[in-house]
């Protein structure tokens, strides 16, 4: 049995690797736990209000201070450090469906960030390092 590894599956710990988030600092972690502080009652009053389309909850962001994330042509920040984007899908009753809802990842330091998402059902927000390939938001599942 591998150490760490959720069933025992051999490997399990190498196969998602890339799903693993990176280490912050703790001051890093402390930045991004005030930035969640902010985020979270704006969070909350959009829950309550109904109003969770990626469009209004990239405004009510950007009315904090934020800015959006900006990449060039070959993918080269640009800067901003906030992305907005509609709810991933997921499998559910033999076939993928999307739920209506924003996700937000907020990249505070190179090893910190704030993700977040709002949805008609609950709204969370919480503090975590960047994933190796997909910045602050988590891989989709793979293997």
């Amino acid at each position: 049995m591998e150490p760490g590894a959720h069933d025992g599956a051999p490997h399990y710990n190498e196969n998602n690797a890339g799903r693993q988030p990176r280490e912050m600092s703790p001051a890093s972690r402390k930045d991004a736990q005030r930035e969640a502080d902010r985020i979270e009652p704006v969070l909350k009053r959009l829950w309550k209000q109904g109003k969770w389309d990626p469009r209004s909850v990239r405004a009510a962001m950007l009315a904090l201070g934020y800015q959006e994330q900006r990449t060039g042509a070959k993918g080269e920040q640009l800067g901003g450090k906030l992305d907005v984007r509609g709810m991933e899908p997921r499998f559910e009753n033999d076939h993928y469906v999307t739920h209506e809802g924003a996700r937000i990842g907020l990249r505070v330091h190179n090893d910190a960030c704030v993700t977040a998402f709002v949805q008609k059902t609950n709204y969370q927000v919480q503090v975590n390092g960047p994933y190796l390939e997909s910045g602050c938001f988590e891989p989709p599942f793979a293997h």
